[in-house]
């Protein structure tokens, strides 16, 4: 009979039972800064008539739509360890040994998350491939991550881990993203930790700027409450989680 490494086996017994869990938070309401980024995509048309996601880094969280805006499910996320917006240029080309711990950032912005295969042939959705930084499956990785239970976990501050990667519950990933960005690709909009909104998605604030002049709101939220008013950083500047 074959053995079976424990180590492997807790860790998928743990990851069933974290995306039953995931599976069931379908209906996690959307931060402020996620709703109204929502309701911009909605109005603009941005994500063009692809699949599209948003993260909010600030709470760990993803929620994924169809092409259609209908929203599928969505789950808690584990990040890049350390605070931060910005990916550190020629990082996608070091060995990980090499990465120090304040650069590994999970980057903000609007991304196109393309299909692909990373050096181990695991397939990934990749958000930036020059920075090597891409949405996959949850990993085992060394016991002491318990990177499960911090998946589980209610706190967002035991959400930082990774070297900047994306990382979901297997079966969100097989069952909610693969199957729709696969074929066609789709769109990633992870929100800024640290920095405002309009550095990353400069056309939120016209398109508010408009919509105010016009007297006219989006539906349920106040447009510049929703759009403008950006909250103090979750994280201050100087404090960094390292794990």
């Amino acid at each position: 009979m074959q053995n079976i490494d424990p180590h492997y086996s807790a860790f998928f017994l743990l990851n069933a039972l974290i995306s039953a869990a995931a599976m069931a938070a379908t209906d996690t309401p959307l931060t402020v800064q996620a709703a109204g980024l929502n309701k911009w995509i909605e109005f603009t048309k941005d994500n063009k008539n692809l699949p599209y996601l948003i993260i909010d880094k600030r709470v760990a969280h993803m929620w994924i739509y169809d092409r259609k805006g209908v929203p599928i499910a969505s789950s808690a996320v584990l990040l890049g360890s350390a605070i931060g917006d910005e990916t550190v240029e020629g990082i996608g080309t070091r060995p990980l040994s090499q990465i120090a711990p304040h650069e590994r950032t999970t980057p903000a912005g609007r991304f196109f998350l393309e299909s692909g295969k990373n050096i181990s042939g695991e397939e990934v959705l990749w958000v930036d491939y020059t920075a090597a930084v891409s949405l996959h499956r949850v990993r085992p990785g060394q016991p002491s991550e318990r990177r499960i239970e911090r998946l589980a976990s209610k706190s967002v501050y035991d959400n930082r881990i990774s070297y900047g990667c994306i990382n979901v519950p297997i079966s969100i990933f097989n069952l909610d993203i693969q199957p729709i960005f696969k074929p066609t690709g789709g769109y990633a909009y992870i929100l800024p930790e640290l920095m405002e909104i309009r550095r990353y998605f400069p056309n939120i604030h016209s398109l508010a700027t408009q919509r105010v002049a016009e007297k006219q709101s989006f539906p349920t939220s106040d447009v510049r409450s929703t759009l403008l008013n950006i909250p103090p950083p979750f994280f201050s500047q100087k404090r960094r989680l390292k794990y």
